[in-house]
């Protein structure tokens, strides 16, 4: 599958996966991975012998993520989630654990690799990880398309000669080192002696089409020694050994980028042979250390990998999903029973959510499953406390739906404390000499109250479906507990304050609230102030946090940062003699302008409105040779941008595409290339206003219910469905037992919630019915698949072991052969 994504946290909306109508429209992945902590790392060779480190998470060689640095220590623990979304198709997620230098560049200590296929073993489970020593030769990625032909050739005396052509065609996804991939092939028979294709600049998909030509039998009349010759039986022992090379001007030398060795007799049954190979590190590449020299990671790794079908496919599973809100009791219906046979409410509530947010039914069902619940609460102080289904359902609500509500309520007052650096210690133990207890004090109060205020007074901006969900909260706990006229508050400030703001203040950087990590004082000031912003919520009366707000017609949209980075833009040539070159330069998106400028607080240089932008692509990598850009197209000319690494350029696409959804004058067709020397260089188009050849990818709709893909979060919930099987079975036993003997349930059966066990065996009936129907499907595709893919070819590279893998397991079931 080339295209997919990482799980965001739900901190984010994700887009939605465009559908080719086809059997099967993709193969999205989502990850969630969460560093621990890392131990006995090896001491630094100095008198401190403490390490300052952090780590990083790659695709391949691509750095996609970066912790916080702890400093002065051999163990140093992380507590961090990254959730990322899958642009690309990839062979390892790796994480490398550096030592960070202040006079030099920092030093890698170790790396842990794990190859694609084997990320389900590590599955929502901790696990420990030797650390690995990390050399030049074992650092590969990208693969080579190749092509060998043996013919014969006869000579002046009529003596047949063998001569071996090998054409070295293309490579594609080769790592980009130091910012740069300048690549070269060399081409050896045997011996010392080798072939070196020309290096191509500034691309790490290089099209080389060079043929290279060896001897491999002895003629009599022979006699050069320019090149190798063989007896002709010793042919089917030879091999072609190419390996890739990033040319370089450092006085280390070129750098080895890996290498694939082909047999010879992949020709006994033809003359001619071609295929795609995945580099391989070098085989005398430097000695690992023993195991457990280098230390230990700990990793909890979620990765999940949907084959999503075209709509059509889900449709009776996807109606008794969406009649769920209308089931009495709901408890009997198919999205309740699946919050009841997963393992994690967690696990069930986030494809749910997202679910029925896409076809607008998530307030009837939130307002229907919290209902519920409530009327099983038997004590008003502990309504909404526990891990529900419920709960859960509206965590993820408010994560999807209320990122710019937190923007606009916590950032200014989070970037004030960020950048004052008050001391807000009140721990008398934890006192600095020179700090004043009072003085403190008054500072954690300032903000606490600055903070408790913006969030009370934010009800205009709270998003309508909060404030809908909000609002069905309060009637359902009222209406139970009667007696009790606080309820109704604190029914929802269990969520706006425990669930939402305070986790929002504690780690402002996991919401976009800050661009990295705090500093250690900083992140202590953000503590003290979520606990008491906590405590004031559990414990507040003020009726201004309860829902039902709506936007005043008299109050304007407030200018907020929705996103900020440094990236590399190219002059967009509005000087008429000067030079369109590439400069970085700090970018700045509000929800009313797009803006760069040299550095971050400087004036902008360049201001876009959100109005004039057209669209959002992104840009082929042959227009500049670079890799990661995108364009943002407005009326007169395009803004080229490269972006840090794949998942950046990704998330500015999604952001930009967003905030400017709703213009009036969006394009519906674009030009992928950059116009160059006189012409498009995809179309060849001479008019630098000739309208776009290839169409746009679609804006988002304004509404964030639709803002997601629905046939994919199906295909989670039968997935889920499928891989709790045994236990929907043994749901249906015991409402057979309930319905039979109308007796106490059996200890077995005491976990699952059953109101009415008539109707929610027919529900467990249906799904189970429906479950198989798209297991069945699942099935034939992968046969189908299985004749029709070839081993080689550039979407299964010679060396793919997770489809190598893939052939073994269809093998064992399957009478065809490839």
């Amino acid at each position: 599958c080339l295209g997919g994504r990482w799980h965001g946290a739900g901190l984010s909306e994700l887009p939605s996966l465009p559908c080719t109508g086809s059997a099967a429209c993709g193969c999205p992945r989502r990850c969630r991975d969460r560093k621990g902590e890392a131990k006995n790392l090896p001491t630094y060779p100095g008198p401190n012998k403490m390490r300052d480190c952090y780590c990083t998470v790659n695709l391949d060689r691509e750095e996609v993520f970066r912790t916080k640095i702890v400093e002065k220590s051999l163990c140093p623990f992380y507590g961090e989630d990254f959730y990322c979304e899958i642009p690309r198709s990839f062979r390892h997620l790796s994480f490398y654990i550096f030592d960070r230098d202040v006079f030099r560049r920092d030093s890698i200590i170790g790396k842990v690799a794990i190859q694609k296929e084997d990320l389900p073993k590590y599955h929502n489970r901790d696990t420990w990880f030797l650390l690995q020593h990390v050399d030049a030769d074992s650092e590969v990625q990208g693969k080579v398309h190749l092509e060998l032909r043996l013919s014969e050739v006869i000579t002046d005396t009529g003596v047949v000669c063998h001569k071996l052509a090998t054409r070295i065609l293309e490579c594609q996804g080769l790592p980009i080192v130091n910012g740069q991939c300048d690549p070269y092939a060399t081409v050896t028979l045997a011996g010392p002696y080798r072939q070196k294709t020309k290096v191509k600049k500034k691309t790490n998909n290089p099209q080389f089409d060079e043929v290279f030509y060896f001897e491999v039998t002895r003629p009599c009349s022979y006699s050069r020694k320019s090149h190798f010759d063989f007896e002709e039986e010793d042919v089917d022992k030879l091999e072609i050994r190419v390996d890739l090379w990033n040319a370089s001007n450092l006085k280390f030398g070129d750098e080895f980028l890996g290498e694939l060795r082909v047999p010879l007799n992949v020709l006994r049954q033809s003359s001619s042979y071609e295929a795609w190979y995945f580099l391989q590190p070098r085989d005398n590449g430097s000695k690992s250390l023993k195991p457990g020299d280098l230390g230990s990671l700990r990793l909890n790794v979620v990765y999940t990998e949907d084959h999503v079908f075209s709509s059509d496919y889900y449709s009776p599973l996807r109606d008794l999903l969406l009649r769920s809100a209308d089931v009495e009791p709901v408890s009997a219906s198919a999205a309740h029973v699946l919050g009841e046979v997963c393992r994690e409410k967690q696990e069930a509530a986030v494809p749910l959510v997202r679910f029925f947010l896409h076809y607008g039914r998530v307030v009837p069902f939130i307002s229907a499953i919290a209902n519920a619940e409530v009327q099983r609460t038997q004590d008003p102080n502990t309504i909404f406390r526990g891990n529900s289904l419920t709960s859960k359902c509206i965590d993820e609500t408010m994560k999807l739906a209320g990122m710019h509500y937190l923007h606009v309520t916590l950032k200014p007052t989070i970037e004030e404390i960020c950048q004052s650096h008050k001391s807000c210690e009140i721990d008398p133990v934890k006192l600095k000499d020179g700090e004043n207890l009072e003085n403190n004090m008054e500072n954690l109060r300032q903000y606490v109250d600055r903070i408790f205020t913006v969030i009370t007074k934010s009800g205009v901006s709270c998003p309508t479906v909060m404030c809908d969900i909000f609002f069905s909260l309060r009637e359902a706990a009222a209406k139970r507990f009667q007696d009790d006229l606080d309820v109704r508050y604190t029914a929802v400030s269990s969520f706006i304050f425990l669930r939402f703001f305070a986790p929002a203040i504690l780690s402002p950087n996991l919401f976009q609230l800050t661009p990295h990590h705090t500093d250690p004082q900083t992140s202590r000031t953000l503590t003290l102030i979520s606990k008491t912003i906590q405590t004031l919520g559990s414990l507040s009366k003020s009726k201004s946090v309860s829902a039902g707000y709506a936007p005043s017609p008299d109050i304007h949209p407030r200018t907020y940062p929705v996103h900020n980075r440094f990236m590399i833009k190219r002059a967009q040539g509005r000087k008429r003699f000067g030079m369109k070159n590439f400069k970085k330069r700090w970018f700045r998106l509000t929800n009313h302008e797009f803006t760069y400028q040299k550095s971050k607080g400087d004036q902008p240089l360049c201001s876009i409105p959100i109005e004039n932008i057209l669209a959002v692509e992104g840009l082929e990598e042959e227009s500049f040779k670079m890799k990661n850009m995108f364009q943002v197209i407005q009326p007169e000319r395009a803004l080229y941008i490269q972006a840090n690494n794949c998942v950046e350029a990704k998330a500015w696409i999604d952001v930009l595409t967003k905030v400017s959804q709703c213009n009036k004058k969006r394009l519906t067709v674009y030009h992928p290339s950059a116009y160059l020397n006189g012409h498009w260089l995809c179309c060849r188009a001479s008019s630098d206003t000739a309208p776009g050849c290839s169409p746009c990818t679609g804006g988002l709709p304004a509404n964030i219910q639709l803002d997601i893909d629905g046939d994919r979060e199906t295909e989670r919930i039968y997935s889920l469905f499928n891989s709790y099987m045994s236990k929907l079975e043994k749901m249906q036993e015991a409402c057979g037992s309930r319905s039979v003997y109308d007796g106490p349930e059996q200890e077995e059966y005491s976990t699952f919630i059953i109101d009415d066990p008539q109707e929610t065996y027919k529900t467990l009936k249906q799904v189970i019915a429906g479950v198989a129907a798209l297991e069945q499907e699942h099935a034939q595709y992968k046969r189908d698949k299985f004749k029709k893919t070839k081993y080689g070819s550039q979407e299964h590279p010679i060396g793919d072991k997770s489809f190598q893998s893939y052939i073994r397991q269809q093998s064992e079931t399957s009478t065809h052969s490839i």
